[in-house]
């Protein structure tokens, strides 16, 4: 996305590597039809999204009261899944029933592997994991 402002913003790439590539080429294609782009624009992570399978069955209004309230929202009514902010990492985990997590919020790609290595360790922790 392009806005008027200047700024771009880069969804869907598969890396880091990735995201400077593909702002590269559009860099490149603006100057190929005109538009000035001074020099290599600073370019910042600022969300990483990520997956992950615990393989097993969570029970979220377990985890819900097992992980205590403060930093937890669920709603099964509104949402399938639990919405547990973490603050260190800081990022966002969304944990499905089925042991699928969504990682959000990441500024870079350790941030996910640390989040549920650390979810996972919270998890156990309340036996609510094996």
């Amino acid at each position: 996305m392009i806005f008027r402002s200047g700024k771009i913003v880069c969804t869907g790439a598969k890396s880091i590597d990735e995201v400077h590539k593909g702002l590269e080429n559009v860099f490149q294609s603006l100057r190929n039809i005109g538009i000035e782009v001074k020099g290599t624009p600073e370019i910042k992570v600022s969300n990483i999204v990520s997956s992950a399978d615990l393989h097993s069955v969570l029970n979220l209004n377990a985890i819900a009261l097992g992980l205590g309230l403060e930093n937890i929202e669920y709603e099964p009514e509104q949402f399938p899944g639990l919405v547990y902010r973490m603050s260190d990492p800081k990022v966002v985990i969304l944990l499905f029933g089925s042991g699928k997590l969504v990682i959000t919020g990441g500024k870079k790609p350790e941030d996910a592997a640390n989040a549920v290595d650390r979810i996972v360790k919270e998890l156990k922790s309340v036996n609510l994991l094996r």
